[in-house]
Formats: structure tokens, C-alpha cells, sequence
């Protein structure tokens, strides 16, 4: 049973991008069954600072993402962190301040675009994509690709706990930057209070990941590993043809060519430097690879779909903000895809080499 596990780990493991490539097709011309998937309501969960959760069942994927990745730490991982934190905190400031500084510096060549109402638009979009905490499918990705899952849980759940801070900090930063209706409405998303979502889906789930792992203990854990990786696969390429069968045909129903195209260039452009930031980190850090894996996906990978609910909530007026996020949320999912498929070929090529 192990063997035949391991496996199917492994062809899961060297195919994922062209699985997710096929999810992603499969969402554009297949939507129904991933917009039923975001129809199943479980009730409801109220957060102390007012704000509320419809508890659907992509809810209850993320969440179990992040119980996974609570439940596949290893106790010296969690030890070094606690001993040298330096690397989630270089981590955090940075997920912070990349996209703000990305921003600004895009703003002096944004006029020279046809359309300020455009530039308005993905400004608002970048706003909401770099505002956002990092996400809980990173986690996900480091495990698949033997990650420092404690780095990257840490990730997750410190940004998580700090939005109610770091949020409002980034949404007032791109207010600034923004005109008339756009920034108001910036200024107030600021204001509104996300922890319902935030507490529910990645830091309640997390912790009970980790106690999970101390109470079953480390033997256990192993040998339930195996399974709990192909559980986590099928259940991010399920989230993600979920998340996809809404925003797909939404981008594309009435398509203004040239914004889309700009838009594309500009998150595929925000995507790379937000990975490659990670990288440069790790480097300047001269962290382990499995830091730098952690890292990597981290800084790449925010949680859009908080910002998509924000969007279609605040700023229903103004639909086309939510097209930065819906490329953003699909691009961060291939890059992390390829740099997935990269690590793979490096490990089995290593692999190789040592055996001969």
C-alpha cells in the first residue's frame, strides 16, 4: 500500500503543471461544476470584531490545506524557526512592501495610457492583490515540493494575524495613489474588518494541525503522510478549478482586449518579482532549500480570493478592479506550477547523479 502510495505521490508529484494547466481549461469551458461547488453554504461563523463567514465548501478546502500543512511540520523545523525567526520576518516585511513598491514604481509611466479610468482600475486591482495576506494554498506548494512547511505555516499564519494592521496599511498606501471614487473606496475597504475569514480558514485550521501532530506523534504522522499528500493534491487542483470556473469566464465575457493584455503583462510582471523576491532572500540569507522553497512560494502567493469577496462587496460599481486579482489569482498558480516542476526535474536529476 506504501509503494503504491508513493507512487501516485510521484506521478502527481512530475505532472501537476499540465494537471493544473488541464483544471484551468477544464474551468473555462466546464465552469458548472466548480460555481456548484462555491453554492454549498454550511452555515455561518462571527468573528468578535463583527465581521461574519459564509462557511462554504472551498472554505473548508483552504482550511483543510492549512490543517494539512499544520499536521506535516517537523518539531526541529518548528525548533530553528523559534531560534532564527530572521527568515519569516525578512519574509513578512517583504510580502508587505514588494507590491507597494512595485506600484509606485509603475506610476509615472501609467500616464501615458489612453485610459486613466483603466489605470484606475488596476491600480485598485494591484491594491487588492498586495494588500492581502499570503496564501494558504503556499502551503500546499511547499509541501509538494519539500518546503519548509514550518517556515511557510509561519508565513501564512503571521501575515494572517498582522492584516488587521498590514491591510489597511497597504489599501491607505495605494489611496494615495489613486483618483476620486477609486481612492475613497480604497480608504474605505481599509475600514472593514476581514477576520472572520482570515481566523476561520487559516489560523483556526493551522492550530489544529499542529496538535493534531503532536498527539498522533511523529511515527504516526509518517506513515500517514503518503495519503495526506494525495488528499492535498486532488484538493488544490479541486480549489483551484473552483476558483478558476468563476474568474475564467468572468475575464473573458466582454473582452476589452487591449486592458486585459495590459493587465496580464503587468501581474505576470508583479508574479515574477514577488517569487523571484523570495529567492533573492534566501540568497542574501543563505538559507536551506527547503527555506528557499518556502520563501519562494510565500512572497509569490497571496490570498486573492479575500480580495475578490472585498471587490464585489465595496466596489460593485467599478467591475473591472477585479480583473488584476482574477489574472493575479490564476497566474500565481502556474508560476508556482513550473517553479514546482523545475524543483522536481532538480531533485530526480540530483537523485540520479547520486546513484551513479
Amino acid at each position: 500500500m506504501q509503494f503504491t502510495l508513493k507512487n501516485i505521490n510521484h506521478f502527481v508529484h512530475r505532472y501537476f503543471l499540465p494537471l493544473l494547466l488541464l483544471v484551468h481549461v477544464i474551468a473555462f469551458f466546464f465552469p458548472a461544476l466548480g460555481q456548484g461547488i462555491r453554492e454549498v453554504h454550511l452555515g455561518k461563523f462571527i468573528w468578535f470584531d463583527g465581521s461574519s463567514l459564509e462557511i462554504t465548501l472551498p472554505v473548508l478546502m483552504l482550511s483543510f490545506l492549512l490543517f494539512n500543512a499544520g499536521v506535516g511540520i517537523k518539531p526541529n523545523e518548528l525548533k530553528n524557526l523559534i531560534q532564527n525567526p530572521i527568515a519569516l520576518f525578512v519574509g513578512l516585511l517583504a510580502n508587505l512592501t514588494v507590491p507597494i513598491l512595485f506600484a509606485l514604481c509603475l506610476l509615472p509611466f501609467t500616464k501615458y495610457w489612453h485610459n486613466p479610468i483603466e489605470i484606475q482600475n488596476l491600480l485598485v486591482g494591484l491594491a487588492l492583490i498586495g494588500s492581502m495576506p499570503i496564501a494558504g494554498s503556499s502551503t500546499a506548494w511547499s509541501q509538494n515540493s519539500n518546503g519548509n512547511l514550518t517556515l511557510s505555516l509561519g508565513l501564512v499564519v503571521f501575515s494572517t494575524i498582522l492584516s488587521p494592521f498590514t491591510t489597511p496599511l497597504a489599501l491607505h498606501s495605494f489611496g494615495f495613489m489613486t483618483t476620486g471614487d477609486y481612492s475613497e473606496d480604497l480608504h474605505e475597504i481599509a475600514q472593514m474588518g476581514v477576520g472572520a475569514f482570515l481566523s476561520f480558514s487559516v489560523v483556526l485550521p493551522s492550530l489544529l494541525g499542529i496538535l493534531t501532530h503532536f498527539l498522533l506523534g511523529e511515527k504516526r504522522v509518517e506513515e500517514i503522510k503518503p495519503c495526506l499528500k494525495i488528499i492535498n493534491s486532488i484538493n488544490l487542483l479541486l480549489l483551484i478549478y473552483s476558483n478558476a470556473s468563476i474568474a475564467l469566464p468572468m475575464a473573458f465575457a466582454k473582452p476589452d482586449w487591449d486592458f486585459l493584455i495590459m493587465v496580464l503583462l503587468i501581474t505576470i510582471s508583479l508574479c515574477f518579482i514577488a517569487f523571484g523576491t523570495g529567492w533573492l532572500i534566501a540568497k542574501m540569507l543563505k538559507v536551506s532549500n527547503a527555506e528557499r522553497t518556502s520563501l519562494m512560494f510565500g512572497l509569490g502567493m497571496n490570498n486573492n480570493g479575500t480580495g475578490l469577496v472585498l471587490s464585489s462587496l465595496t466596489m460593485a460599481d467599478h467591475p473591472l478592479v477585479m480583473i488584476p486579482v482574477i489574472f493575479y489569482n490564476l497566474i500565481q498558480q502556474i508560476v508556482a506550477g513550473l517553479i514546482d516542476t523545475n524543483m522536481n526535474k532538480l531533485e530526480e536529476d540530483s537523485a540520479q547523479n547520486q546513484n551513479s
